[in-house]
This record gives C-alpha cells, sequence and structure tokens, in this order.
C-alpha cells in the first residue's frame, strides 16, 4: 500500500496537442480515487502516465513515497486490470492469477497457497481448471482481478474495467470491486467515463475536462457543491438543467417568468448577491422538479411547461419538457442534444404522476436547490 502523488504532471504530444495540463493530484494510502470525465478529456492518459505505459512531459510522480517517473512499469510496484481482461486464453484461471509468480520464481506450493487465497476472496474456487473461454463476463473480471492482487502491489490501476460488461452485470461487479477494494485497502485509481460508476465506488472523484482538473471531492460533495457549470452538467443522471436567466429584486427572471428566489437560494449562492440587475446562468436538477398536482410539488413556485416525452421506469418518470427558457451548453463534449421534439428541460417525477404526452402542465421548481453560475466563466457563485 502506499500514497500516490501527481505534482503538475503534464503531457504533450509532438503536433503540441496537451492531453494533460499541470495535474496534481495526491491519492492517499488505501484510498479509491476515480478519474472521470467525457471521451478525450485525458483520465486514461493520467492513468498511463502512473503506469509508466506513457511517458511523463514535465511533472514528478511519486508512488509510496519513491520517485518513478524515470522507472519502467515493473519496477512501479503496481498492477493494471484492463477494459479486455487480457487474460491468456490457453490458460487455466489458476494459471491466468499465478503467471506473474510462476515468472517470479515462486515454488509450485507458494503459488498454489495464494492463488487459492484469492480465489476464495473472490469466488472463484469452482473454476480454477476452466479457461476463459467457459467463463461469463464477470467472472472474467473477477479473474483479471485475481491476476493483479497476487502481486499484492502498492497500488491498483484500473481502466474502465466494466465496459464490456452489460448493464445488470456492471451494477453488480461495482458492489463487488468497491467492496473488494475496502476489504484490501490497497490505494486504487479507477478510470471510467461512467459518471454513475464514478459516484457509488469512490471515496474521492476527479473530474477532468480538456485535460485539466476541474473538481476533486467527495462524490456527495461533487452534487451539492459544483465548481463550475461543467461539473454541474457532468454529474448526476440526469445531467442537471442548465439555463440563462437575470436576477431582479431578489427573484430569478427567464423569458417571461419570474421565479422569487428564498433566502436558501442565497444562502447556497453566497456571490449571488452581486448579481442584481445582472445575467446569471442558473441550473436545477431533474430531481428538484415535481408534478405540481401531486403532495410533493404542491410548496413550490410553479411555471409553464410543455410535457414533450415520458419514459416510465416503473419507480419513477423522466420527462422531457419545454420550458420557456434559454438552455446554456455545460461544455461536455459528450453530451446529447434532447431530440424529444425541442424539450429543453428534464425532471424525474413519481410514479403516481398522471401527467400525458403533449399536455401543458404547471412545473413546480424548489427553488432553494437552485444552483447559480458566472455567465462568463462559469464559475460557481
Amino acid at each position: 500500500m502506499a500514497v500516490v502523488v501527481l505534482d503538475k504532471i503534464c503531457k504533450t504530444y509532438g503536433n503540441k496537442f496537451h492531453a494533460i495540463k499541470d495535474l496534481s493530484l495526491t491519492i492517499e494510502d488505501g484510498e479509491f480515487l476515480i478519474l472521470v470525465g467525457p471521451s478525450g478529456c485525458g483520465k486514461s492518459t493520467a492513468l498511463r502516465m502512473i503506469a509508466g505505459l506513457e511517458e511523463i512531459t514535465s511533472g514528478t510522480l511519486s508512488i509510496g513515497g519513491q520517485d518513478v517517473e524515470d522507472l519502467p512499469p515493473k519496477d512501479r510496484d503496481i498492477a493494471m486490470v484492463f477494459q479486455n481482461y487480457a487474460l491468456y486464453p490457453h490458460m487455466t484461471v489458476f494459471d491466468n492469477i499465478a503467471f506473474s509468480m510462476k515468472l517470479a520464481g515462486k515454488s509450485k506450493a507458494e503459488r498454489e497457497k495464494r492463488v487459492n487465497e484469492i480465489a476464495k476472496v473472490l469466488q472463484l474456487e469452482t473454476l480454477l481448471q476452466n479457461k476463459p473461454a467457459h467463463l461469463s463476463g464477470g467472472q472474467r473480471q473477477r479473474v483479471a482481478m485475481g491476476r493483479a492482487m497476487v502481486r499484492e502491489p502498492a497500488a491498483f490501476l484500473m481502466d474502465e474495467p466494466l465496459s464490456n460488461l452489460d448493464a445488470k452485470l456492471r451494477v453488480q461487479m461495482r458492489a463487488e470491486i468497491a467492496g473488494l477494494q475496502r476489504q484490501l485497502g490497497v490505494t486504487t485509481i479507477y478510470v471510467t467515463h461512467d459518471q454513475t460508476e464514478a459516484m457509488t465506488m469512490g471515496d474521492r472523484v476527479a473530474v477532468l475536462k480538456g485535460g485539466v482538473l476541474q473538481q476533486v471531492d467527495t462524490p456527495k460533495a461533487l452534487y451539492h457543491h459544483p465548481v463550475n457549470a461543467f461539473v454541474a452538467g457532468f454529474i448526476g443522471s440526469p445531467s442537471m438543467n442548465l439555463f440563462e436567466g437575470r436576477l431582479e429584486n431578489r427573484s430569478l427572471r427567464f423569458a417571461s417568468v419570474s421565479l422569487p428566489l428564498p433566502p436558501a437560494a442565497f444562502e447556497r449562492a453566497p456571490g449571488l448577491a452581486r448579481f442584481e440587475g445582472k445575467s446569471v446562468v442558473f441550473g436545477i436538477r431533474p430531481e428538484d422538479l415535481y408534478d405540481s398536482k401531486l403532495p410533493s410539488g404542491s410548496a413550490f413556485s410553479t411555471v409553464p411547461a410543455m410535457v414533450k416525452s415520458i419514459e416510465e421506469l416503473g419507480s419513477e418518470l423522466i420527462v422531457h419538457l419545454k420550458l420557456d427558457a434559454s438552455r446554456v451548453d455545460s461544455g461536455d463534449p459528450d453530451a446529447v442534444e434532447d431530440l424529444s421534439g425541442a424539450a429543453n428541460t428534464v425532471a424525474k417525477f413519481e410514479a403516481a404522476s398522471t401527467i400525458q404526452l403533449g399536455q401543458q402542465i404547471d412545473l413546480a421548481i424548489d427553488a432553494s436547490k437552485l444552483h447559480f453560475f458566472d455567465p462568463v466563466t462559469h464559475l460557481a457563485l
């Protein structure tokens, strides 16, 4: 186990493309840190630099107090788990897990003892003589984990290890990997583009955009206190709705709507008062929008909206609405434009809602949960 420290790490390619810019992070001993961001943000590049698979252009990197930027991967005391498992198809599960020990010259008895210990932890005991072709995706992923664990490394590096699994198995494996990491207590850096994985697995989450670290904090802090509009729009599923507005007489004006702001809105955004009479960017999460005809929405201010599409999930409704407001781009290159007939707002309604497609409704907004951002810098107020 070890502390991993990245100090002003940069990666520049020959065409002057800056993949990583001044990345500084400290991953504590035993911590589970998630690197997350849209495609091309540099998260896998950062992981590969830690592993020694990519050369560092500038900056320093240490693992367990030792500078390692000039060391080859085999001398960095790390173990990687890849997206495609990278198992040897002609070897049994036992031989795949034991392979690094065999290369290191460990005795047969020592290999058997260690592999059996790991197989018990990973629930692979009955599969040790099987070959990868006869395993499910989740079982293969556990074998890949076992191969990394057998080395007892200072740190695990995981590069989108669940991307090839189906949705149900991903949920199961998220819980398994997170539980295993807590059990082992090994420093772990995990790369994913899936913010749901990031929010449910990590002790802390580092959000990257364009090679630049935007924010690193606990999942709860990222959700409730994003530092800018990009993080606000990236964290959460469905993502936060962002719009243009104007602050006038402690009310938020957008289009023909004037929404009174409670004191709690100014407490959440201490810098908001400076924007009296000025434009702002405001955000509201789908779960803070309500059907005003239900008790949960009856206490809040309402604005008119048109229902454009409804996704019935059983326990809740994902409702796409047209609101008379100008939507703001969060800067996420992976974001997909809403194709639901010019819808610009997403809400989560209770399953008890009886709204209909094409219906004009009063959309209830919990104004105390609004987020506000500078319209020029997009920094949180």
